[in-house]
């Protein structure tokens, strides 16, 4: 198919801020990923869009949560962008939570 572009679970985007490898990247209104590699602000940054991955979560969080990604960390939907579904909660005094 000569429209075909890539698969997708691994993109190439523009930095909306400063990111380092590991963290969460939102981009607009619907397309989030986790950066493979760290870049500033206007530069070209890779993330992946599809697996599952553990990212820094509000104490609130509960396994089977439909979450948001905001300011760095992940919180139950409320008005913001849906991400993904927590696969884990936050318990036993982890920071993290696995999302999916």
């Amino acid at each position: 198919m000569k429209n075909y572009v890539q698969k997708g679970e691994a993109i190439t985007v523009t930095a909306p801020a400063d990111v380092v490898a590991g963290e969460g990247v939102l981009l607009g209104d619907g397309l989030f990923g986790v950066a493979v590699n760290g870049a500033l602000t206007g530069a070209e940054v890779t993330i992946i869009t599809e697996g599952v991955f553990e990212l820094p979560a509000d104490a609130t969080v509960a396994a089977g949560d439909v979450v948001e990604w905001n300011t760095g960390e992940l919180l139950p939907i409320d008005a913001g962008v849906r991400i993904g579904v927590a696969v884990t909660g936050h318990a036993n005094g982890l920071a993290q939570v696995k999302i999916g």
